[in-house]
């Protein structure tokens, strides 16, 4: 689809290396010019003095349940979600119904998607056991990275054994593609849940119990030494437990490439909110106690942490009511994703710099698309969050755009509204809204 032609006018723009106040030109679609007292004739103008000009968000974990899980979110509440907050770029995870486990299915979904796409997005495979022959077919076909599900998830999927892991990371290092993990040991957590339910704990903090940090720890060994020994890339998402955190940032101190990525409930809620919201705040890993939430930030500010991702996992009433064992894990994220890192930015728990790193640049790098997305540079997609930062505003689960709209985070006081998307040059939202009457977002593929 065509983009559009804009001049931004008079920004702070937010790059990992600083800000500085500039316009920036985007011409069909592209930036162009990035300079002070630019003045095209014929182009739409923005005026964004007072405000942050970033790069839009690129969220390299959501799971938008299309195809075969619509009741509880689909591909269009998604995206729509996802410009609403300021992401312009979403990275779809392989979980759905049926799973993306070959060239075809991958091709299959990317089609379906594409006329439902409010933001553009790109698409993971997913590692198991019988399909290693497919990773490459998967990569021909648009696949811009793959993922392996090492604990229980949506979907069922059997987690890939040590020799299907390792192999994989050999590929990665041959092929330069990125393994994303779900990193949590499967027979420790099921241990440990079954130690749970016949004791008939049901409590809030049950499932915090079910899944200790050991289960995280072990994974995190496990995938670190097979990155060390085969050279390959991993990624281990939504970690939550601060010895996890311990084991990447040995790791990286040896040059290993293991990555981290956390998720904004992990270092905004902590095991003392468990009682006040119970199993709407589920999620796997579960959210863990304060000393776990404190090494976490630690980690985002000393580089430990490479990515922040949404976990965006929405699910229906039902399945989120009931007790804490037998709820389903996940929440609505991607809409509030991008405002509640901006609050806590605003607030003082990290430079604001880290957003445009965290939560686009580093991301787009380690699944190929980089500089097309997640950089605010000349030649980049004219892709944008324009930030007020001085406004402050409540979020409400009424407000998202969602099937089943429900937040642990509805009521918070924010600071920081982001009042324009703006994707590949045209303002696809504006101060939390859907602008565009139809989907413009388009399948991007990644280059490794």
């Amino acid at each position: 689809m065509p983009g559009g032609d804009l001049l931004v006018r008079g920004g702070t723009l937010v790059v990992p290396e600083g800000t500085f106040e500039a316009d920036v030109l985007i011409e069909d679609g592209t930036i162009v010019m990035i300079g002070r007292g630019l003045s095209p004739a014929g182009h739409e103008v923005l005026d964004a003095r007072g405000m942050l000009v970033l790069p839009g968000v690129v969220d390299e974990h959501v799971h938008m349940r299309e195809p075969g899980l619509e009741y509880k979110d689909d591909f269009t509440h998604g995206t729509m979600a996802a410009a609403a907050g300021g992401v312009t770029t979403v990275i779809e995870m392989p979980n759905t119904l049926p799973p993306v486990d070959d060239a075809d299915k991958l091709r299959r979904k990317a089609d379906l998607l594409s006329g439902r796409a409010y933001v553009d997005f790109a698409l993971l495979g997913v590692l198991h056991d019988e399909n290693l022959d497919e990773l490459e077919g998967m990569l021909g076909a648009g696949a811009v990275g793959f993922k392996a599900f090492l604990g229980p998830t949506t979907g069922n999927i059997p987690p890939p054994g040590d020799g299907s892991i390792y192999e994989a990371l050999e590929k990665s290092s041959r092929l330069g593609f990125t393994v994303a993990f779900h990193g949590e040991n499967w027979d420790l957590v099921r241990m440990f849940t079954e130690r749970v339910r016949s004791e008939g704990k049901v409590d809030p903090l049950a499932h915090l119990r079910s899944r200790p940090p050991v289960c995280e720890e072990e994974a995190a060994q496990r995938i670190a030494l097979y990155a060390r020994r085969t050279g390959g890339r991993a990624l281990i998402v939504h970690v939550a437990a601060a010895e996890a955190i311990n084991v990447v940032r040995r790791a990286r101190s040896d040059g290993v490439e293991v990555y981290a990525e956390t998720c904004p409930h992990y270092l905004l809620l902590s095991a003392d909110d468990y009682e006040r919201y119970g199993a709407l705040m589920k999620v796997n890993p579960p959210v863990r106690e304060r000393d776990h939430q404190r090494e976490l930030w630690r980690a985002v500010n000393d580089g430990t942490i490479q990515t922040l991702g949404s976990d965006h996992a929405p699910h229906s009433r039902e399945e989120k009511s009931g007790d804490i064992m037998s709820a389903a894990a996940g929440v609505p994220a991607v809409q509030t994703f991008l405002p509640l890192m901006l609050d806590a930015a605003l607030k003082g728990k990290m430079p604001i710099t880290k957003i445009p790193e965290l939560m686009a640049r580093n991301p787009a790098r380690l699944f190929g698309l980089y500089p097309k997305k997640g950089s605010l540079s000349v030649g980049s997609d004219g892709d944008l969050a324009i930030v007020d930062p001085k406004a402050e505003w409540t979020v409400k689960a009424e407000d998202l755009y969602a099937k089943h709209p429900m937040t642990p985070f509805d009521g918070l006081r924010v600071r920081g509204k982001v009042v324009y998307t703006i994707l590949r040059g045209v303002v696809v939202a504006e101060s939390g809204r859907v602008a565009i009457s139809e989907p413009r977002g388009e399948w991007v593929i990644g280059r490794t």
